[in-house]
């Protein structure tokens, strides 16, 4: 990777994780269509699987007294199930293939909820929490991006949104470690391949990324924060699907 190249993905995780403070999410969506743009979708959505598993560590201690945990539970564990195969996918499509499914998947789920968003319908029980924890493990392993089907879930519940973003914090690191330990098992070869000091950047941006996220909280709306979010993931998202479509039409 070029210097040039590595600060483009800096900037993008730095984004990431202003957006994932302030928000409660939007790392990965955010971050995942324009790193399988620059790094390939192998390499880009493990990457974002790593910085996500490290955001999310670190934002779980300033978040601990509004995580629900009982939700955590029901979501957290059908989510393994959806990981699993998800993973096994991720490893084995080939590169064209998957950054058509990586953006198609995001565009989707973007779409789906904004619609969602002027909807009336209201689900409750447990059964919603369940699809929505197995759809966000399918979704985080494939395309690096776990959100759109917990967040569809909290707009249908009307989970309020202090509770929905800080128990997301613990989810996308569970999630997010099982992805990795099993995509790394079945292909050593994907880490990607960067210096030390590389990965000591990213660890940093990622602190600073939090913590300006947390002052710019202060001032920014939720729902303002969300809709940047969204904007730039569409742009992202479809950069990434025509790409993949490039690919597979050479």
């Amino acid at each position: 990777m070029t210097l040039g190249v590595f600060f483009i993905v800096l900037a993008a995780i730095l984004l990431g994780a202003i957006a994932q403070r302030i928000a409660g999410l939007g790392f990965a969506l955010l971050v995942a269509p324009f790193l399988v743009l620059i790094l390939g979708p192998h390499t880009g959505v493990l990457m974002v699987n790593i910085c996500g598993v490290v955001s999310s560590t670190l934002i779980i201690g300033r978040v601990w007294r509004d995580i629900d945990w009982n939700m955590f539970r029901w979501l957290v564990f059908p989510s393994l199930l959806g990981s699993l195969p998800g993973s096994y996918l991720a490893v084995v499509v080939p590169s064209a293939p998957l950054s058509v499914t990586v953006g198609g998947i995001v565009l989707v789920a973007l779409t789906v909820s904004l619609v969602l968003q002027r909807s009336d319908i209201v689900v409750s029980g447990n059964a919603p929490k369940a699809v929505a924890g197995f759809a966000a493990g399918l979704t985080n392993s494939m395309a690096g991006v776990g959100g759109p089907a917990v967040s569809a879930y909290a707009l249908l519940s009307r989970w309020p949104q202090r509770p929905f973003a800080a128990t997301l914090q613990p989810f996308f690191a569970v999630i997010g470690v099982v992805t990795l330990v099993t995509k790394l098992s079945l292909d050593p070869s994907q880490a990607p391949a960067l210096e030390p000091w590389m990965w000591g950047a990213i660890g940093a941006v990622i602190v600073v990324g939090i913590f300006a996220g947390e002052k710019l909280s202060r001032f920014v709306h939720d729902h303002h924060a969300r809709f940047a979010v969204v904007v730039i993931a569409f742009i992202g998202a479809g950069l990434a699907t025509v790409r993949g479509i490039i690919d597979l039409t050479a």
